[in-house]
């Protein structure tokens, strides 16, 4: 806060998910010093805002080389407190994380003549907001903060961070050694409870709010900022589909496809939550997908063998069981997995992948958001694109298939805001990423969205002296 380190009269214990062991002892921040976190970021602001572009691209550059100064102690500590294997999944959070700094360095939103004729000349700018909320979730801790910060840093805005209280670790530490790159106030952080959320999302000193995390807290945010008609930007929940081609060989699409469907553990907003599989491929691919499950390690994140890691916290662990008892209680086939073993040190569930359930289906209509997955046969395209949007959210979706023409034609149809074709999660900074529908709106990354941390500011200027 303020650029120094702050205590608190409470204290919160942060668990390694894989053994349910104590790591650390975090402050809760009181409301008092949030206020204090607040106060100074207004007061940081104007000299911020008036600080250079190119000296605020500097810095942010600086942040992504502190990132990989550091990179092996972020690594172990990021899969400490949120169980991902640590070098292909906390690696490469990190070294992505570190990608998005350098991108938006280069990232600038340059005033544009809009109108020049005869009589008048009109420029347009965009002109930073003030002090921004970035609400971070617990699934990517460290690569969805450098979302939210990055571009907010360089559109001229200060900004407060609120980690999710389950994973606060990275964050703390980031924005402790960012003090040594950026002015006091510019950037602070505040571990907090429940009451820390909407204390952020209803004070009048913020001036925008970005936010990832389920849709059902985001309409709890947008409700909090509605009074003071705060911007807000959304990345939400997604039951997104893949639909898999008849055209595919069935052993070469099955690993890309696991992955795509158990990256994180199935903890990733995008990852595919329901596949459709064409009839003519589906035992051939369930098979295949089967085979991998069964010799892909769920474990301990430090372990190199380690595929897949715990979920991350108790409340989603239990959300992901009933999951499995409502699939049991309905009869519905057990590809693989549905056996929890009582005895685990963690929050493990074992990979499971649910044999062609009901489209009506609990499994199929909401997303469990772990490492259980409904695949479901399909053999008319009009009839799979249908089922595919048959969802509330849309976020994402992927395409498998050699045949890039059905590829294009079903992509377009497709009511989401990123569609992958044989590549995924493949994600680039200059890539807008926005969800339809209950997904969430606004834009994450690239010039749109470093545009949603500024307001446009237009001046009209008369080319005739009158006076």
């Amino acid at each position: 806060v303020n650029g120094q380190k702050t205590t608190s009269d409470r204290y919160r214990t942060v668990l390694n998910p894989a053994n349910k062991q104590a790591l650390a002892s975090v402050p809760v921040a009181s409301r008092e010093q949030l206020d204090v976190a607040l106060d100074a970021a207004s007061d940081a602001f104007p000299s911020w805002a008036a600080t250079p572009v190119e000296q605020r691209q500097a810095a942010v550059r600086r942040l992504g080389q502190m990132l990989r100064q550091f990179m092996q102690d972020f690594k172990e500590l990021l899969t400490k407190e949120q169980g991902k294997p640590i070098e292909t999944h906390s690696g490469w959070e990190l070294a992505g994380a570190e990608a998005w700094c350098h991108a938006v360095s280069t990232m600038s939103l340059p005033e544009e003549t809009v109108l020049d004729d005869s009589e008048r000349v009109a420029v347009a700018r965009h002109v930073p907001l003030g002090v921004v909320a970035a609400i971070i979730p617990w699934n990517f801790p460290v690569l969805l903060l450098i979302w939210k910060v990055a571009p907010a840093l360089v559109a001229g805005n200060t900004v407060i961070v609120k980690p999710s209280p389950y994973t606060p670790l990275c964050a703390l530490k980031f924005v402790e050694l960012a003090q040594q790159v950026l002015p006091p106030g510019v950037l602070s952080v505040l571990n907090g409870d429940d009451d820390m959320g909407p204390w952020l999302t209803s004070h009048p000193k913020i001036a925008k709010i970005a936010f990832t995390g389920s849709t059902a807290t985001g309409k709890l945010v947008l409700q909090s900022a509605v009074g003071s008609l705060k911007r807000v930007t959304m990345e939400l929940g997604g039951n997104d589909p893949a639909i898999v081609l008849q055209d595919v060989r069935p052993k070469a699409v099955a690993m890309d496809l696991f992955k795509c469907m158990f990256n994180n553990a199935g903890q990733l907003c995008a990852a595919a939550k329901r596949v459709y599989i064409h009839e003519q491929i589906y035992d051939e691919v369930r098979d295949e997908l089967v085979s991998i499950a069964l010799t892909a390690k769920v474990g301990d994140g430090l372990d190199p063998a380690t595929a897949l890691g715990p979920i991350q916290n108790p409340m989603q662990y239990e959300k992901v069981k009933c999951f499995i008892a409502d699939c049991k209680a309905n009869g519905y086939t057990f590809a693989v997995g549905g056996e929890i073993d009582p005895n685990s040190p963690g929050y493990f569930i074992p990979i499971t992948i649910i044999d062609n359930p009901p489209d009506d289906s609990r499994i199929v209509r909401e997303e469990p958001f772990g490492p259980i997955i409904p695949i479901m046969k399909w053999s008319d395209e009009e009839e799979v694109i249908r089922r595919a949007n048959d969802t509330e959210y849309g976020l994402a979706a992927t395409i498998w298939t050699n045949d890039m023409e059905k590829a294009n034609r079903i992509s377009q149809r497709l009511d989401v805001g990123t569609v992958w074709v044989n590549d995924f999660p493949y994600i680039h900074p200059s890539a807008p990423f926005a969800g339809h529908k209950m997904s969430g709106f606004g834009v994450e990354n690239g010039k749109l969205g470093l545009q949603e941390y500024t307001s446009t500011h237009v001046t009209y200027r008369s080319k005739v002296v009158k006076y």
